[in-house]
């Protein structure tokens, strides 16, 4: 069986000529995951091409990480990578927190309100600013559109696949 793997940044650009490039993090643990030393897999959108790299320096610029990696030492060997996604496989993911999730176990979940009104499944989550929003799909209508706020989300149970909320005032 083929092993699960998880985004945590994609390769947007170079940057110099010495083989460096940038990096746009999708992962809550940027500093870990580029890390000097950190075994990551470059892999090519809708394919399966893939690389296997390891992060010989990197450093946060403007929202973004410029990572050198150990296996490219200039421009010409890194430019064909850009819009490739940086993967981390399942074993290389910690273990979280209580109330702590990764994006895979929420996404799929059953949405039920605390009066037991079933909204739909967890389609997507967004990231706009403060706080995540989770894009519940109905099985009929638009989507509906769940703030991941204390006051909104009650309990999460992953391993039943299923996300007890409040709807308050106004949401829908």
């Amino acid at each position: 069986m083929a092993q699960r793997m998880f985004n945590v940044g994609k390769l947007v650009n170079t940057h110099g000529i010495r083989g460096e490039v940038k990096i746009i993090p999708t992962t809550d643990f940027p500093e870990e995951r580029f890390a000097q030393k950190s075994e990551l897999v470059l892999q090519q959108p809708n394919s399966n091409n893939s690389v296997s790299v390891t992060v010989e320096r990197s450093r946060l610029h403007k929202n973004m990480y410029i990572i050198k990696f150990v296996q490219f030492d200039n421009i010409n060997e890194v430019e064909k990578y850009k819009g490739w996604m940086l993967k981390v496989s399942e074993e290389q993911l910690d273990e979280l927190d209580e109330d702590e999730y990764y994006y895979h176990e929420i996404i799929g979940c059953k949405v039920v309100t605390d009066e037991g009104e079933d909204l739909g499944i967890i389609d997507e989550i967004l990231s706009p600013g403060a706080n995540d929003v989770w894009v519940v799909k109905p099985a009929k209508g638009k989507s509906i559109l769940i703030p991941v706020i204390d006051e909104v989300v009650l309990t999460v149970d992953v391993q039943e696949k299923v996300v007890t909320v409040h709807i308050m005032e106004g949401l829908i």
